[in-house]
């Protein structure tokens, strides 16, 4: 039996069931929008995969009760892990209707959903960052033991809503942590050639605030950081940079033609390390997940997505008349 790595972190086996298979949900659903997309019956993907394990170990982390989120719009494991269904991800992939997001109305990935505190962000990269720090003012202010969590890729970073809500969170000492999914490119451009420094977490000394940088491909050390990040928010000693890395194994979006920028090879090695089957493996090795356990979780995600896919597809489009709904103020 391996080193049992998940009860040391306070995670009970079926806990770390639930990671998995919420990883493998986030992964299936995924992996189904790009067969529609390529179908024709779709717009539109822009994907996590390679992604699932930081975003899934770091949603564990928080309290998914009362904290909020402020995700990115690769972060389908993040949104999962907060209560948004496999259906719902679906609609807004379909844009209809019922499509909790935006009712159609935005492209997949402009995750909103208020009953689960996931707020929503808009196409220009980062702006979700001075929001989350934001709430996390709006929390301190009304007594709120709460913390803010937002995710951006590592492109973002560069950008000056990033600085201006990091500087203002630190100086403030707000319970904000800042989530880097550095999955090595920013569209085409790769990491070498976006940073002065050689990590993302380097930046973290200059608003006063520890900066880690963690493997994203194992949820347990994405979960033991954002765990200690959350817990020295709470105590009022402010916010945390974490920088996980990954590799983004599709290309940035079903627009994107990646072998203009990187090679087969460097894809498939990254494909070596695939945080899903380096978790099956480590669960596997540690007398969680069996065989007929992984049948009975395969089936269930598969069963989960069928009917998910099923369902949005035969759902009605939004109204034409509703195009005007919550954008002028009505008498």
């Amino acid at each position: 039996m391996a080193e049992n790595r998940h009860s040391s972190l306070g995670l009970s086996d079926d806990t770390v069931l639930e990671m998995y298979e919420t990883m493998l949900l986030a992964r299936k659903i995924d992996e189904r929008m790009w067969l529609l997309n390529r179908a024709g019956k779709i717009p539109f993907v822009i994907s996590c995969q390679g992604q699932e394990a930081a975003q899934v170990g770091a949603a564990f982390a928080l309290d998914r009760k009362h904290d909020y989120v402020l995700p990115y719009y690769r972060d389908v494991g993040v949104v999962l892990a907060f209560g948004m269904t496999a259906k719902e991800i679906m609609l807004s992939g379909f844009a209809k209707a019922e499509d909790p997001n935006s009712g159609g109305r935005q492209m997949p990935g402009h995750f909103g959903q208020r009953k689960n505190r996931i707020v929503t962000g808009s196409s220009p990269v980062t702006t979700q960052v001075p929001h989350a720090v934001g709430i996390a003012l709006a929390a301190r202010m009304s007594g709120e033991n709460i913390v803010s969590f937002v995710t951006f890729g590592e492109g973002s970073s560069n950008q000056g809503d990033f600085h201006e809500g990091a500087n203002f969170a630190g100086v403030h000492k707000l319970p904000v942590i800042f989530m880097c999914e550095n999955n090595k490119y920013a569209i085409s451009v790769p990491i070498d050639k976006q940073l002065g420094c050689e990590k993302v977490s380097d930046r973290a000394i200059g608003y006063g605030m520890p900066g880690y940088t963690i493997d994203g491909n194992d949820p347990l050390a994405v979960y033991e950081a954002v765990k200690k990040a959350a817990e020295r928010g709470r105590r009022g000693e402010g916010p945390t940079l974490i920088e996980t890395i990954s590799y983004r194994l599709t290309p940035h979006s079903s627009d994107d033609d990646d072998r203009s920028y990187r090679t087969q090879e460097e894809v498939e090695e990254a494909k070596t390390k695939d945080p899903i089957a380096a978790f099956t493996t480590y669960l596997k090795d540690a007398c969680v997940l069996d065989e007929k356990k992984e049948k009975e979780i395969n089936d269930r995600v598969t069963l989960l997505v069928n009917e998910a896919t099923d369902y949005a597809e035969q759902a009605p489009y939004a109204d034409p008349e509703q195009v005007f709904d919550y954008v002028y103020a009505r008498g």
